[in-house]
C-alpha cells in the first residue's frame, strides 16, 4: 500500500504561513498590501467668490438696416462687404439727377414766392399814409394786407416743398448711421430701389461694444433668491455682476464687462430669465452670432466648506469623499463620507474646487489621491507635507 505522508508534512508549513498572514489585517492593509500613501486637505471655512457659468450668443449692440429712402435707380456701391465703416461715411449712390431738378425747381418757386410777398408789402407800405389821410377806401388798403399774409403763406409752402427736395436729393446718398461691420449688399449697380417696397439695401453691425445675450434658469434664480435671503450667499449690490466670455475652444475673451440688463419676466418659451452683458470688443474680435460661456461672478459665499474637484468622487447613490478616520487601534484609516455639492469655485494656486453644502465640517481631513487604492475602514498612511505618495495621484 503506497504512503502518502510526506506529501502532508509538506504542506503543513504553508498553512501556517497563510493563517499567520490573514491573522493581521489592520497592519498591512488588504490583501496584505501596505496601506496607501495619501496626502490630504484640511477642511476649514472661509468666505468664497462664486461665479456662475451660462451659454451666450453675442451680438451687435446696434443691428441697423440700411434702407433707400427716395426712389431711383442705384449708381455706386461705395463700400466693401464684410467692411468696417465709419459713421456717416457713404455706403450707397442713387442716381441724384431727378431730385436735382426737383430742387432746383423748389428754389425757383421760393424766388418767386418772395417777389410776389415784397410787391405785396409795398402795396401795404403805400396804402397805409392814404388810409390814415381817408384819402383811399377800407377795402383796398384791406385787400392789400391780405394780399400780403398770402404771400406769406406761398412762400412758406414754397420753402417747405424745397426743403423736402433737397431732403430727398441728400437721401439720394445713402450714409452709415452708425459705426460697425457692414453686411453683403441686397442690390446690385442699376438695380430700382423703391422706397415703399423692397428698400433693403445692407445691414451695419455695431459690435463695440458687444452684447452677449443668455438665460437664467428659472430653477436656479429661485433658489439663489431663497439662499440669499437667509444669508447663505452674498450676490453683488444692484446686480451688477463682472462679465468674462470663454470662447468655443477654451480660450478665455481678454476684456470684462457688465450685465446690463435682466428681463423682470420668465420667457415661457425657454423657462429662463433673458439677460444681457456689455463688454469693449476693440478691433471686432468677437463677431455678431458666435456661441460663448458667460462666467458670471462677483457673488460671495460666506462661511463656505470648499474642496478640492479631485477629492470628490460619485457613485449610484451620489458624490461621497474618503476623510480619515480613527480605527480601533488608533491607527488613520478612510471614512466614506456622502455630500453634497454646490458650484465650482477657485481655491489655492489656481486648483479648482467643489462648494460643499452638507456632509462635512471644519478640521476634518479629506483624502486627495490613491483614491484607487483607497477602501472604507481600511488603513491609510498619511503622507508626508510636501511629499509626493509612492503611487501617482488620481486625477
Amino acid at each position: 500500500m503506497r504512503q502518502h505522508y510526506p506529501r502532508i508534512a509538506t504542506l503543513a508549513p504553508l498553512a501556517a504561513l497563510i493563517l499567520a498572514a490573514c491573522g493581521k489585517p489592520a497592519e498591512n492593509g488588504m490583501h496584505g498590501m501596505p496601506p496607501p500613501e495619501v496626502n490630504t486637505y484640511k477642511v476649514q471655512t472661509q468666505d468664497l467668490p462664486v461665479s456662475f457659468e451660462y451659454v451666450g450668443e453675442t451680438a451687435g449692440s446696434k443691428e441697423v438696416e440700411i434702407r433707400g429712402r427716395v426712389n431711383g435707380i442705384l449708381e455706386q456701391r461705395a463700400y466693401e462687404e464684410g467692411s468696417m465703416v465709419k459713421a456717416g461715411q457713404t455706403l450707397f449712390v442713387i442716381d441724384p439727377k431727378p431730385y436735382e431738378a426737383q430742387s432746383a425747381a423748389a428754389e425757383a418757386d421760393v424766388a418767386s414766392a418772395e417777389a410776389r410777398l415784397a410787391q405785396a408789402k409795398r402795396e401795404v407800405a403805400r396804402l397805409k399814409p392814404l388810409i390814415e389821410q381817408k384819402a383811399t377806401s377800407q377795402k383796398e388798403y384791406d385787400d392789400a394786407l391780405s394780399n400780403e399774409q398770402l404771400a406769406a403763406a406761398s412762400l412758406k409752402a414754397t420753402q417747405a416743398r424745397l426743403k423736402e427736395a433737397r431732403l430727398n436729393l441728400g437721401y439720394t446718398r445713402v450714409t452709415a448711421p452708425v459705426s460697425g461691420i457692414t453686411g453683403k449688399a441686397a442690390k446690385s449697380e442699376g438695380s430700382l430701389v423703391s422706397a415703399t417696397g423692397d428698400s433693403l439695401l445692407t445691414t451695419v453691425v455695431q459690435v463695440d461694444p458687444l452684447y452677449v445675450n443668455f438665460g437664467i434658469a428659472e430653477d436656479d434664480h429661485l433658489k439663489l433668491s431663497r439662499e440669499a435671503a437667509v444669508g447663505k450667499i452674498k450676490l453683488p449690490e444692484g446686480g451688477k455682476y463682472q462679465v468674462s466670455l470663454r470662447l468655443s475652444d477654451g480660450s478665455a475673451f481678454e476684456q470684462t464687462g457688465k450685465l446690463n440688463f435682466t428681463d423682470a419676466r420668465v420667457n415661457n418659451q425657454t423657462g429662463t430669465i433673458d439677460a444681457r452683458a456689455e463688454l469693449a470688443n476693440p478691433g471686432a474680435k468677437l463677431k455678431s452670432g458666435q456661441f460663448v460661456r458667460v462666467m458670471l461672478s462677483g457673488a460671495v459665499r460666506p462661511n463656505a466648506v470648499a474642496v478640492p474637484q479631485g477629492a470628490v468622487l460619485e457613485s449610484g447613490q451620489g458624490k461621497f469623499v474618503y476623510v480619515i478616520g480613527k480605527g480601533k487601534d488608533g491607527a488613520s484609516v478612510a471614512e466614506i463620507r456622502n455630500v453634497q455639492v454646490g458650484e465650482w469655485v477657485n481655491l489655492d494656486k489656481g486648483a479648482k474646487g467643489w462648494i460643499v453644502r452638507d456632509g462635512l465640517k471644519a478640521g476634518e481631513m479629506v483624502i486627495l489621491d490613491n483614491l484607487v487604492k483607497v477602501r472604507p475602514g481600511a488603513p491609510v498612511k498619511l503622507a508626508t507635507p510636501g511629499q509626493v505618495p509612492a503611487s501617482k495621484p488620481q486625477a
